[in-house]
């Protein structure tokens, strides 16, 4: 099989057909929405093919047929029907102080409104601006206008820590989305897509049409990749690399469809580097989502678990985002399961897969510790210490763990004040890892606090926070429950390890091992 250019950085779709780039055919996505409707707005994390997918609508509804073909609504299109495209992305600019969006939609307009050769002074205001472009290309063409909008929150999530300027840039966006109502006699179609799902009564309030598809089993994969695409499309890329591996690090996406998929950015990197690495975490920093997570007193045991409803996943706005909404949006988490609770839809949320378990707490104790090279060191110190299996030499380590932490941070984060916190920060060295953790695993006795497999081994621990030295109560459960037993029934070797924290100094203070 011959192998064809990998389309890394690639967001438009002329360049991959022309250039014989691989290409997952997303054209049957398209007629479905054709039949089912007219307004659109799609939810995906940054880097998952949302550009691409709106530049293959601009190709299509202008006609360019050549690129299509071999596709699987090439037979289906009438490509005489050439309709004009106005297309608004925010990806480009940065949006962080007054002015900065309105001089940008400014130039945006004013280049379309050349293009289209619109005569005579623009209007006042670029809600009018773009009714008349909008107006005016269907008057001239006798073809009703097709509407696309990419990255359309950018200005809000850029000036987020400037909350006035971030209002005043959803208010300003509010009324140029309401546009595409006001024109609706003259669009054909409109697409809106964005990482976040601000509600509708604080952005698209007057755009009351449009039809959400972020969390619709239909259009699951309408961007990123499945485990079919890896075998029909890129299968000359897989030989010499572990397939389990690959869906280990990358696979595990879903908005409720029955494949779950791969972020593309993450398959490509892979195919072109050879090497399992963290592409996808790498290209952005989650400040603002750590911020948020030690502000709200979230702690990182929670994470993988947490539960989540409809209204909840769509709570974000400037002054009230909800953790669940953001980590779900942002792609930190994905669904893991739905089920009906007291007539509403439930929602359980969980890491994807490893890459963004392990990156996402890597990016938590660097928030806590400050140093990331001192995180870092404490990592490789603990592998090594798991892989000699040398339980009684990690004390010492764990009790590095927190001297680590500045005692500023404690005095300025009420979650440090949570008993879980301790166990948080545990959990995160070993997530951090990439290992397999288990957190309050169930047995028949009862629920343990954390569970570690590594290399056929168990190390299972209970924690407890003592105001001084402790009298062995965290060992004592281990044992009276016997957590260590459904382990054992496996074929693992287990080890018992009670922990006990002070809440004075901050620190541990008793830690028992057993073998069992």
């Amino acid at each position: 099989m011959d192998r064809s250019r990998l389309p890394i950085g690639i967001q438009t779709f002329r360049e991959v057909r022309e250039d014989g780039c691989y290409y997952v055919d997303k054209t049957p996505h398209i007629q479905r929405l054709l039949e089912g409707g007219k307004h659109y707005f799609l939810s995906r994390p940054r880097r998952f093919g949302k550009s691409l997918f709106l530049d293959t609508l601009k190709e299509l509804f202008e006609g360019s047929g050549e690129l299509f073909e071999g596709l699987a609504i090439h037979g289906r299109w009438d490509w005489s029907a050439r309709h004009p495209v106005v297309r608004l992305s925010f990806g480009s600019g940065h949006f962080g102080t007054p002015g900065d969006l309105e001089a940008e939609v400014a130039d945006r307009l004013r280049e379309m409104e050349d293009a289209a050769r619109i005569a005579g002074p623009p209007a006042a205001s670029a809600s009018g601006r773009l009714r008349r472009l909008i107006r005016a290309l269907h008057e001239r063409t006798e073809h009703r206008v097709v509407v696309l909008v990419d990255e359309y929150d950018k200005p809000i999530l850029d000036a987020l820590d400037d909350r006035e300027v971030a209002r005043a840039n959803r208010d300003y966006l509010r009324g140029l989305y309401a546009v595409v109502k006001d024109c609706d006699a003259n669009i054909r179609f409109s697409f809106i897509t964005g990482v976040s799902k601000f509600s509708k009564v604080n952005l698209f309030s007057g755009l009351n049409n449009l039809t959400d598809i972020t969390i619709d089993p239909e259009f699951s994969d309408i961007c990123g990749y499945t485990e079919a695409d890896l075998d029909e499309t890129f299968a000359p890329e897989l030989p010499g690399l572990d397939r389990e591996r690959i869906r280990e690090w990358y696979n595990g996406y879903s908005w409720l469809g029955d494949d779950k998929v791969y972020n593309p950015f993450d398959i490509l990197l892979l195919f072109r580097t050879r090497r399992f690495r963290s592409h996808w975490f790498e290209t952005g920093t989650p400040t603002f989502l750590v911020d948020t997570l030690f502000r709200r007193r979230v702690r990182s045991v929670d994470l993988d678990g947490m539960r989540a409803s409809d209204e909840l996943l769509s709570t974000f706005d400037v002054d009230a985002i909800a953790p669940e909404a953001l980590l779900f949006q942002t792609g930190y988490l994905t669904i893991l399961g739905e089920e009906l609770r007291a007539g509403e839809n439930s929602y359980r949320l969980g890491y994807p897969n490893r890459e963004v378990r392990q990156g996402l707490n890597r990016s938590l104790l660097d928030g806590m510790v400050g140093d990331p090279s001192r995180r870092l060191a404490h990592g490789v110190q603990l592998y090594d210490l798991l892989a000699a299996d040398d339980v009684d030499g990690m004390r010492e380590l764990f009790h590095a763990f927190y001297a680590s932490i500045p005692h500023q941070w404690y005095t300025n984060n009420d979650i440090a004040e949570y008993e879980g916190f301790y166990a948080s920060v545990f959990y995160s060295y070993f997530a951090g890892l990439g290992l397999d953790v288990t957190v309050e695993g169930s047995t028949n006795r009862g629920r343990l606090d954390m569970a570690v497999r590594f290399e056929g081994r168990v190390y299972v621990f209970e924690f407890k926070v003592v105001e001084q030295a402790g009298d062995g109560a965290a060992m004592t459960q281990l044992l009276e429950r016997r957590y260590a037993d459904k382990y054992r029934a496996a074929g693992a070797r287990v080890h018992l390890v009670g922990v006990e924290f002070s809440s004075a100094s901050r620190n541990v203070v008793a830690f028992e091992h057993a073998a069992a």
